[in-house]
């Protein structure tokens, strides 16, 4: 049973690359922001704290997240893909304690890496094919130097492990997702 984080900064192609990487390997798609949705549209206890928050205009909380994630890795049975967490060491070292309470570990983190010329290119053209305010090149340098600053030690969370796989993020869709393939194993 695979268990892999994929990880790269703003604009690397983390979204594309995920639901090959789910197709390819059957794996369940555990994504931070998919799972709130779903616990409020489920009006779950959990759900109803979430949406109290997030109507408060509030971030959710790591013990929120992570009560989340150890619910969805209790009741998979297939495997995982984690997009979107972990984005701190802290948060990394509780995934790892998590997949261990439940007789799991992580595979691989699969880091998509790509130059910030194409990510910062990248991004420009989704703000304009997608009308996203969001992506200007102010916001996109903040972005970028804060997953530099918070997240990319991740990295070196997971290589100090071995479980890092560098992928080269340039090229067709195809190219690449047959490099994470090889990556994977």
């Amino acid at each position: 049973m695979k268990n892999i984080v994929i990880f790269g900064a703003p604009g690397a192609g983390k979204g594309t690359q995920s639901d090959y990487i789910v197709e390819h390997y059957g794996l369940t798609h555990v994504s931070t922001g998919d799972l709130l949705r779903k616990e409020i549209a489920d009006r779950t206890e959990l759900g109803l704290r979430i949406k109290g928050i997030m109507d408060a205009g509030q971030l959710v909380s790591d013990d929120i997240v992570v009560e989340m994630i150890d619910k969805a890795i209790a009741a998979d049975t297939k495997g995982m893909l984690f997009d979107g967490f972990p984005r701190t060491v802290a948060q990394a070292e509780v995934l790892d304690q998590l997949l261990a309470k439940h007789g799991r570990s992580l595979t691989c983190m699969v880091q998509l890496e790509v130059p910030k010329e194409e990510l910062m290119r990248r991004l420009l053209e989704r703000a304009k094919i997608q009308g996203r305010a969001d992506d200007n090149e102010q916001t996109i340098n903040n972005r970028l130097q804060e997953y530099n600053n918070k997240t990319k030690p991740v990295a070196d969370y997971y290589a100090k492990q071995g479980k890092q796989c560098l992928v080269d993020g340039l090229g067709s869709i195809d190219e690449i997702a047959a490099r994470v393939r090889q990556a994977i194993g």
